[in-house]
């Protein structure tokens, strides 16, 4: 690789980083192309990356970041899960590494905020963007449908009134 294509790959890294909002570091020593393959596979699915760095242009890349903290943490066969979702790639991350031993969590960040392998493990709990927008919107509409329920009520109970007497004055 020349000094071009490490510039290019320095500059398009600092994008990729950027723009995310977590970064999780995992060494992934002893895996296979497949194990590889797979994982990359469930970051897709969840809407995250997962890429294997190069230390030296990783730390190169992470100067000027909200991720600047991370950079003692780049040492050995690295890779890093990245994604704007604060929760997703903590979630796969640390789900693949409960069924694969090779891949060990370093820790990560949430913009300044470092996180070490526990933090991303308690990230890792929380639901994710998409569970807490489902939830926020089952939220919001409960209280619409209830409102819509005590509405129709009383004018039912009218009408249940009104039959009453209607009913009443046809026995007299």
């Amino acid at each position: 690789m020349d000094r071009t294509q490490k510039e290019e790959l320095v500059s398009s890294l600092r994008a990729t980083l950027e723009g995310s909002a977590v970064v999780v570091v995992t060494h992934y020593l002893g895996m296979t192309v497949g194990e590889m393959t797979d994982l990359r596979s469930r970051m897709r699915q969840a809407g995250a990356g997962f890429k294997v760095t190069k230390n030296r242009l990783t730390r190169l890349a992470l100067e000027g970041t909200k991720f600047e903290h991370l950079g003692d943490l780049f040492k050995g066969p690295t890779a890093i899960a990245y994604a704007n979702d604060p929760v997703a790639p903590a979630k796969v991350v640390v789900d693949f590494a409960k069924t694969n031993a090779k891949l060990v969590v370093l820790g990560g960040g949430i913009g300044a905020q470092a996180l070490d392998a526990n933090g991303v493990g308690a990230l890792a709990t929380l639901p994710s963007l998409e569970e807490t927008r489902a939830k926020l919107v089952g939220l919001l509409q409960t209280p619409a449908t209830r409102i819509a329920g005590v509405l129709q009520a009383p004018a039912g109970q009218m009408a249940r009134v009104l039959n009453a007497y209607a009913s009443k004055g046809e026995a007299a």
